[in-house]
């Protein structure tokens, strides 16, 4: 039964010690999520077309490889 005690106080302290964490945290306002949001969806589709590129230059290269040496 003390483990389940333990348990509980463990678990109590550890929600008390969560809630004060969270109340510390300054969150950002509205302007700067959509900031950063268009940054990251920004950055995903130059990342996305930027490895298009780099597959699509490779595929050819590789398979110019392979004629080459299947001739």
């Amino acid at each position: 039964m003390t483990d389940v005690k333990h348990w509980v106080e463990g678990t109590r302290d550890y929600v008390n010690d969560l809630k004060l964490e969270m109340r510390r945290v300054t969150w950002p306002n509205r302007k700067q999520v959509e900031s950063t949001t268009a940054v990251v969806i920004f950055s995903v589709f130059a990342f996305a077309a930027y490895f298009f590129v780099v597959d699509s230059v490779l595929t050819k290269a590789v398979n110019a490889i392979f004629d080459f040496f299947s001739k």
